[in-house]
């Protein structure tokens, strides 16, 4: 016998969850293997990891009481990911694109941008997978009364 559809929509989001914590941690161990701890701007991509990370635990392990914050509470650790990684993707990409135009100061239009994309550091769009992560932890919280 197939169980109701809500049974299935919680064991999704479940996995989802644990899906979004696996992710943010690995996420974590790279940053710290890496050092990317050089500077304050770097601290920030892992401070709003282990705040997500909390929020995810929190999802996962407490069901009881408050639930209305406990959503909002995690959808803005979402949402900060999100913008996050978006802050990140370009940080990276004008960092990039600096080293890029000091090296050749005749780059333009489409040679830029293919090269600044190209760069292996710092990755311009590895900043983006905060971005992945917590736009996949919204997709757990989407229509909650389902």
């Amino acid at each position: 016998m197939t169980p109701p559809a809500s049974d299935t929509l919680a064991a999704l989001r479940a996995w989802l969850r644990w899906l979004v914590l696996l992710g943010l941690f690995g996420t974590a161990i790279e940053l710290i293997l890496i050092g990317h701890d050089e500077d304050r701007l770097q601290i920030i991509p892992l401070a709003s990891i282990a705040v997500a990370m909390l929020a995810v635990g929190r999802a996962i392990v407490w069901r009881t009481g408050g639930r209305l914050a406990r959503l909002r509470v995690f959808q803005a650790a979402m949402a900060q990911l999100v913008l996050v990684g978006a802050a990140g993707c370009v940080i990276h990409y004008r960092a990039n694109m600096e080293f890029k135009l000091e090296m050749d100061p005749s780059m333009r239009g489409f040679r830029l941008f293919s090269s600044v994309m190209q760069a292996k550091a710092p990755p311009a769009l590895a900043p983006g997978n905060l971005a992945l992560l917590g736009l996949l932890g919204l997709a757990t919280v989407f229509r909650p009364d389902e």
